[in-house]
């Protein structure tokens, strides 16, 4: 696969992150779809392996939202910009301390949020607890295993 085409899948798997912090935006098929892109065209061992695994995972993450309590964005006082600083957080912290540092990048990045929004340490935390409660985990597991399948990539393009 030569660089241009490369750029591309990888802009593909970006916006899907990007997507999973916004309502209504397909994130998860955008990923699935970038992997499933590069497969078709490297066809090696590694690449099918990770698109079967990726499958899987994000089938898995589907029945785990499914399972848990749906959105209520209007009550909690969840923003766009709250949105944006979660996701800086969890991929800052993905990246800093790897894949387990997704969790509290993403519920510092919350805290952050609110902490500028609202000035007091426990405004800030009540805050943090009820859009975790509302909305967090739903999106938390949705993007956590999203940067997991491109941290996977990444790696496999760099192995490959």
């Amino acid at each position: 696969m030569d660089l241009p085409q490369l750029f591309l899948v990888g802009l593909v798997l970006l916006l899907g992150v990007v997507g999973v912090m916004i309502p209504g935006v397909p994130g998860t098929w955008l990923v699935w779809a970038g992997v499933l892109w590069w497969a078709l065209h490297l066809r090696s061992v590694l690449a099918w392996s990770l698109l079967v695994s990726t499958t899987a995972l994000l089938l898995v993450v589907q029945v785990i939202k499914w399972l848990l309590p749906p959105r209520q964005l209007r009550g909690v006082g969840a923003t766009p910009r709250m949105a944006v600083y979660a996701g800086t957080g969890a991929l800052l912290g993905f990246v800093l301390v790897p894949v387990l540092g997704a969790v509290p990048g993403f519920v510092g990045g919350i805290y952050l949020c609110e902490r500028l929004r609202l000035g007091t340490h426990g405004q800030a935390r009540a805050s943090v607890r009820a859009v975790m409660r509302a909305l967090g985990t739903s999106v938390l597991v949705e993007l956590f295993a999203c940067l997991m399948v491109v941290g996977a990539w990444v790696g496999a393009v760099l192995a490959g």
